[in-house]
């Protein structure tokens, strides 16, 4: 099937979080140990032993709310282990609070990770710029870390490449302003095998998909969606009649694929190559 427009995730999409995030990890270790004080290696440590057994239901815990595996990739660990830490201490117990603290941390430490993209990043990249398919990123990371990052890839016709950051993908609320289509969709999805549900209302999200469609003209199941990570960034596109591709790491849970084959217009691929498969464009 022919797409009319690309959207891509862009962390653990088009690059190696896992050799990446070094860095970043060393940083947000340094500033929790700022917050907690000595001695909470204990505990940091007993919490990512609980998490890493059972990831699909120890997750990023949000407004009470699970929306993502806890081991999906670096970033996100390291928020649901602190998640944990301050759970298990009694710690930051205002939800609006922690949420704010916790976004400080990532903000603050994503900039010092390396960047380590995916081996065919470049040649995909470069191969939808090259079409005449309109894409673009959208990422919850900040737009401008983004396109430094980007700029460091250094694809033919980047400047065609737009970055919407700071998506807000986990945040699991209405839009605004609220409209029909996005009031026609479930509140959650099932998965087989997952004891807990898939959020797919996620508004903020949806704004950000919303204002792309609206600028340029094609609808959602014209659409083509990839990120690597299936409840943050391909179940609400997927249940807005979009097509989506996960683009699969080490860390994809079981219960990802298993999603993705409930769904006839999603498929996964172990490469960004699958995208290019995908929209025709090999």
């Amino acid at each position: 099937m022919r797409y009319d427009l690309v959207l891509l995730d862009f962390d653990g999409t088009f690059t190696d979080v896992e050799k990446e995030a070094g860095p970043f990890f060393e940083a947000y270790l340094a500033d929790v140990r700022e917050i907690l004080g000595p001695g909470f290696e204990a505990d940091w440590e007993e919490a990512t032993a609980i998490m890493t057994k059972d990831p699909a239901n120890h997750g990023w815990l949000h407004e009470g709310r699970i929306v993502a595996p806890g081991n999906a990739d670096p970033y996100l660990r390291a928020t649901v282990v602190i998640n944990m830490v301050f759970d298990r201490r009694g710690m930051y117990l205002d939800g609006a609070e922690r949420t704010d603290l916790l976004q400080q941390l990532y903000h603050r430490n994503y900039p010092k990770a390396d960047t380590v993209f995916r081996p065919d990043a470049k040649r995909v990249v470069e191969a939808l710029l090259a079409s005449d398919i309109p894409t673009f990123v959208v990422t919850n990371s900040a737009t401008d870390d983004v396109q430094r990052k980007i700029d460091k890839l250094a694809p033919v016709g980047r400047e065609r490449l737009t970055v919407h950051g700071n998506a807000k993908k986990f945040f699991v609320v209405d839009p605004e302003p609220n409209d029909a289509r996005f009031t026609a969709l479930p509140d959650t999805m099932a998965v087989e095998g997952l004891e807990r549900p898939i959020y797919v209302r996620r508004g903020c999200y949806y704004e950000v998909l919303r204002g792309i469609w609206e600028k340029t003209g094609i609808a959602p199941e014209r659409t083509l969606v990839a990120g690597d990570i299936f409840e943050l960034d391909l179940a609400l596109p997927a249940h807005l009649g979009a097509s989506v591709q996960l683009v699969l790491k080490d860390k994809t849970e079981e219960f990802e694929r298993r999603a993705v084959a409930q769904l006839p217009q999603a498929d996964s691929s172990p490469d960004l190559g699958g995208i290019l498969r995908r929209v025709g464009l090999v």
